[in-house]
């Protein structure tokens, strides 16, 4: 019996490439929800294709995946709901398949929430090139193909989607892990105990501050300098009554790695209600995102779920 009649859907085939295509579907839309149903659109063209015509199977999913993420990145709805300022990547836990390669600088960075975010400020075609490229190796003849371009609009997409992240973006490489989680825990005890300076101490003079606002309000929460950061920390980290309340019980934080960055997780009944990520460059934070919508948890809370409970930073906040 040949393999098109054992498997006359080709499913087998199709779910040896499902996570390399969740990962490439998440780094472009930055939603592992979207990523998940560009991956089953695809699965749906690959079971009515002629696969007998299909040279390449590799090459002819990841083609079908890139367009249907970039007609999603198109679309008026995705146009109104990722606008500048209203819209931050979901995050998740490091371990997660969707994350996909993590072998070089280049493939991390690529799914940090940081680079996610600058990936926003690029024309889709563009953000398409620089994951091909930067991401998944692909080399210019084989990004052509994928987007019916030629390879000098690809190596042009790709000189300017470089240049623009690059811009943007700050460069403080790779953190030791034990030197991450020290800053973190600090950083948590000085604002749990209010100790302002201290955590001024631990920002860089630019820091920034983005919160979701729990999904509360449309535009997202921003601030701005280290002391401003620091003041909102404060208040947000110092344990009260009506903030226990609000959350529905005293959580218990967690120290993860979320994107690859150091986080907290604030957790309670086994759901991830909270979840702050740091940027770090030359030992201090840069950047804080405070994430609380439930709809950007709900994956992250499944992965936390499936993992050996560990010893908090912080039993009952």
């Amino acid at each position: 019996m040949d393999s098109t009649a054992a498997d006359p859907f080709g499913t087998s085939r199709f779910e040896a490439s499902r996570n390399r295509l969740a990962s490439l579907a998440y780094r472009l839309l930055g939603s592992a929800a979207d990523a998940e149903d560009a991956v089953q659109d695809a699965f749906l063209q690959w079971q009515a294709a002629d696969r007998q015509r299909i040279r390449v199977p590799e090459a002819w999913l990841t083609r079908v995946v890139t367009n249907l993420c970039l007609d999603r990145l198109r679309s008026a709805q995705a146009r109104r709901e990722r606008t500048v300022g209203a819209w931050l990547p979901e995050p998740l836990l490091d371990g997660d398949p969707m994350l996909g390669p993590a072998d070089t600088f280049e493939q991390r960075e690529s799914v940090s929430l940081a680079v996610l975010t600058l990936l926003e400020r690029l024309a889709p075609v563009e953000r398409a090139v620089y994951l091909l490229r930067e991401a998944f190796s692909h080399s210019h003849t084989e990004i052509a193909e994928i987007l019916d371009i030629t390879e000098s609009a690809s190596q042009q997409h790709l000189h300017r989607a470089r240049r623009r992240v690059t811009a943007t973006r700050r460069r403080g490489g790779e953190v030791d892990p034990a030197s991450a989680r020290g800053i973190v825990e600090e950083f948590l005890a000085a604002a749990a105990s209010g100790r302002t300076e201290r955590l001024v101490a631990l920002l860089t003079d630019d820091a920034t501050a983005i919160s979701d606002g729990a999904g509360l309000t449309e535009k997202l929460l921003r601030y701005d300098t280290a002391r401003r950061v620091a003041a909102v920390a404060r208040a947000g980290f110092t344990p009260a009554a009506a903030k226990r309340r609000f959350a529905g019980g005293s959580p218990a934080i967690h120290y993860a790695l979320v994107n690859g960055a150091p986080a907290i997780l604030f957790v309670l009944g086994g759901q991830v209600i909270g979840a702050v990520t740091f940027d770090l460059t030359g030992g201090r934070i840069a950047t804080v995102r405070g994430i609380a919508a439930p709809v950007r948890l709900a994956r992250l809370t499944e992965a936390w779920r499936r993992r050996e409970p560990d010893t908090p930073l912080v039993a009952r906040w």
